[in-house]
């Protein structure tokens, strides 16, 4: 349903109206997912958890949100953006406001479960948004900046701190939920597509719709045949190899700060507030840095290389801020590996929405997020085993450094210079088999049986490492590897006949 005539004047940059609304959603959703952390020392106390009943309540969300953004990203392709992120953030809202009802530790479990379903919902939703509202040369900077969101969500949570001690940690769940309904009004009011919005001016609109389809058509494209697309793969990849990494600075870089640096982040909000600022620089300055380089006359392909060859570059520095015998230094790469990673990250994002139409970026996204989840619930176990059996962080430290250059050199093996978009409205010929595809899944069958097995063949050192939760979700993870194998098989096997691409 479109919006009544606004009483306003049309205006030539409402489109950054919108990427606002995305960086306020963005940011509740990480104040909500990170306030259970904040609070965790507050929550043992008042409810006597042990540090395994808090493992399976993290386990609970991660899983949910690993495991669910393809469904919605699905979803979102065909309902639209306006109404899906609605219902995402009314769904997340509540059970963040319902955290301060349940007092046990099934409850917080189930409750954050179908936290981290209705979250992973908001990156399908917010770079389709993006792709409908933007032309391609402002895409990435458009991303950095409401991906921003998440450091400055993480930075914001630290003030559930003081609602707790003011009010209780119960008030303190509810408040934070609230803020969500809130936007929606702003939300209700301000977003359409943007042939419908009466905010927009005949300029603008012409600038947006520039180089792209003037209507965003809802196309009815099985998410297993866009595997069939090699644009597709290297997204995926990258998603897999580069989001652990931010997992790892995220989940473990209190512990190494605390344990192998003498300090605690917790009570130093300056140093967290430089790291996580740092964040936010680098995920706008990357994403400005590629719309800049379209603006010289760069092509879209040369573009996004030359804003991801930077972090790339950089990246493998962070490894010295393990060496290094300077706190300053440390923190300075520490900060500057988080910067680039975000800044890395928003073109990734990006990418997907230069190979792929806005129509089927829901599920795009969906499943790079997917992938990028079951890569961070396998580095739960990878680095617990590597700081046990080593006793440091020192080989985290250099895998993470290696995973940005890596992923910069498969995008460029598999795709050259060659960013031509997937025509999607060009079904590929389902009734021949794909033998790459079929390869692939039976690669990622055996190896998630074989993971699988190693995992229960282990089960004592891997909970000794990782706890039960971080052994169960690594499990987890082995088991969704198989079973993107046996998806790959099927998207590859030969079909009697082709798909139905009619638009509903």
């Amino acid at each position: 349903m479109s919006n009544p005539p606004s009483t306003f004047a049309p205006l030539t940059k409402y489109r950054w109206v919108i990427c606002g609304l995305l960086f306020a959603a963005t940011t509740i959703n990480y104040v909500d997912r990170n306030s259970l952390s904040v609070l965790k020392t507050t929550l043992e106390k008042d409810l006597n958890w042990s540090e395994a009943d808090y493992g399976w309540i993290q386990f609970a969300f991660t899983f949910a949100y690993a495991s669910f953004p393809l469904l919605l990203g699905r979803m979102i392709d065909r309902i639209g953006v306006k109404t899906g992120l609605a219902m995402a953030l009314i769904m997340w809202s509540a059970m963040s406001m319902a955290l301060g009802l349940v007092h046990t530790v099934i409850g917080f479990a189930v409750v954050r479960f179908l936290l981290g379903v209705a979250e992973s919902a908001n990156f399908p939703a917010s770079i389709k948004a993006i792709a409908m509202w933007f032309p391609q040369k402002e895409r990435a900077l458009a991303t950095g900046i409401f991906n921003s969101g998440t450091n400055v969500g993480v930075m914001v949570s630290f003030g559930t701190v003081w609602l707790a001690e003011s009010y209780g940690w119960q008030w303190a769940f509810v408040t934070i939920g609230a803020i969500g309904f809130i936007w929606l009004i702003f939300w209700k009011w301000g977003f359409d597509k943007p042939e419908e919005s009466k905010r927009v001016s005949p300029a603008e609109l012409e600038l947006i719709q520039k180089g792209q389809p003037k209507v965003e058509e809802k196309l009815q494209l099985p998410w297993t045949t866009l595997l069939r697309y090699k644009q597709i793969w290297p997204f995926l990849i990258a998603k897999f190899l580069t989001d652990p990494v931010w997992w790892f600075y995220l989940y473990w870089l209190p512990s190494y700060l605390s344990k192998e640096r003498g300090r605690d982040p917790m009570k130093s909000a300056l140093l967290l507030a430089l790291i996580y600022t740092g964040a936010s620089v680098g995920s706008i300055v990357g994403g400005w840095a590629s719309g800049f380089l379209i603006g010289r006359g760069w092509k879209v392909g040369a573009a996004r290389y030359g804003a991801m060859l930077l972090p790339a570059i950089l990246m493998p520095f962070s490894i010295v801020a393990y060496y290094t015998q300077s706190f300053t230094l440390c923190v300075v790469l520490i900060s500057m590996a988080t910067a680039c990673h975000q800044a890395w990250s928003a073109n990734v994002f990006t990418s997907a929405t230069d190979l792929f139409p806005a129509k089927v970026a829901g599920s795009v996204v969906g499943l790079g997020a997917t992938t990028g989840g079951i890569g961070g619930m396998f580095l739960t176990l990878l680095a617990a085993l590597t700081i046990q059996w080593t006793g440091n962080q020192k080989l985290v430290f250099i895998w993470a450094g290696l995973m940005h250059p890596t992923s910069l050199f498969i995008y460029w093996l598999w795709l050259r210079a060659d960013f031509t978009p997937a025509n999607v409205d060009s079904p590929p010929d389902v009734t021949q088999a794909n033998v790459p595809l079929l390869g692939a899944g039976a690669f990622l069958g055996v190896a998630g049986m074989a993971l699988g097995v190693m995992i229960w063949k282990n089960w004592e050192v891997c909970v000794n490492a990782a706890k039960l939760a971080g052994a169960a979700g690594a499990a987890t993870a082995a088991f969704g590897v198989g079973i993107i194998g046996l998806a790959l098989i099927y998207a590859g096997m030969a079909k009697s006949r082709p798909h139905s691409f009619a638009t509903p």
